[in-house]
């Protein structure tokens, strides 16, 4: 670097090009010792480390590797708990068991016709079975003494217009019937193109193993009464005198049925492998 003698008697463009030739010069000194410095900290390739045969080298091993172990752990912890809060989340959410199919309609404007071309499309037949628990009008002023029905009521001429008939040609219906519709729905049933064969009778307990009694006009009301029909011919493979005729289980929200009425009928009487087609018809407000 070329060092004036006497700066004083230096002009601007001298001096200014001095500063700048100086500042090149520590520039090039200050690469020079990072690469010094680099060069002195270079940490050797690690070489393969010989497999711990010793108990106690596996536990120094086992420690330094504390950390990395710990954090597989929370991980697979947040996993687990995020899964339970996805389970939590889906609690009390009906699903719909396997191979069905949920529909959800204004009965009054159910396009049923629909349905009948599109089960005998897919399947080539109608339904063997349907089931179907109708919301009943009651009939007196205070019929329920105070208890909240949780579903709209339908009128008698509302029900007879569901067309159940025509969606079989042979197979059973099964019509669960209050005290009060009970002729009406043997009347039904029979409009309908049904014989009726037989009845269900489902007797409510309580968790105590005791009578589940709720209000009536003259008795108080401990059981439910399901009405058996039958169209046409037996459904494929169906199994007579395989069970009998009376529910004892413990009584369940309201309108909900007992699950026995599937175990003890639908899965002995009319099960089979030649792919039955079923038909559940309930009535709800949502």
């Amino acid at each position: 670097m070329e060092v004036l003698q006497d700066i004083s008697k230096a002009s601007v463009d001298e001096i200014e090009a001095l500063i700048q030739s100086a500042r090149q010069e520590i520039a090039k000194i200050e690469l020079e010792l990072l690469r010094e410095i680099e060069e002195e900290n270079q940490v050797p390739e690690e070489t393969e480390k010989p497999e711990f045969k010793d108990p106690k080298d596996k536990d120094i091993k086992d420690k330094e590797n504390g950390t990395a172990n710990l954090e597989c752990k929370t991980a697979k912890d947040d996993l687990n708990a995020n899964k339970e809060k996805q389970k939590d989340d889906t609690e009390g959410i009906w699903k719909p068991p396997a191979m069905c199919i949920p529909m959800r309609g204004d009965v009054r404007s159910f396009d049923f016709e629909k349905l009948i071309r599109e089960q005998k499309r897919a399947t080539g037949k109608l339904f063997d079975v349907i089931m179907t628990d109708p919301p009943w009008q009651l009939a007196t002023s205070n019929p329920t003494r105070g208890v909240a029905i949780g579903y709209q009521q339908l009128s008698d001429t509302l029900i007879e217009a569901i067309p159940f008939g025509r969606l079989q040609e042979n197979g059973f219906i099964f019509i669960w019937v209050i005290n009060a519709k009970y002729r009406f729905a043997l009347d039904l049933m029979e409009r309908w193109g049904y014989n009726l064969i037989d009845e269900v009778v489902w007797v409510k307990s309580t968790v105590n193993r005791r009578l589940a009694k709720s209000h009536g006009f003259y008795l108080q009301h401990a059981k439910e009464t399901c009405l058996v029909g039958k169209k046409g011919g037996d459904p494929p493979n169906c199994q007579h005198n395989v069970d009998n005729d009376v529910i004892y289980s413990v009584r369940r929200g309201q309108s909900q049925k007992p699950i026995e009425i599937y175990r003890k009928f639908l899965s002995k009487c009319v099960s089979s492998d030649e792919g039955l087609t079923f038909f559940f018809f309930f009535f709800r407000n949502d």
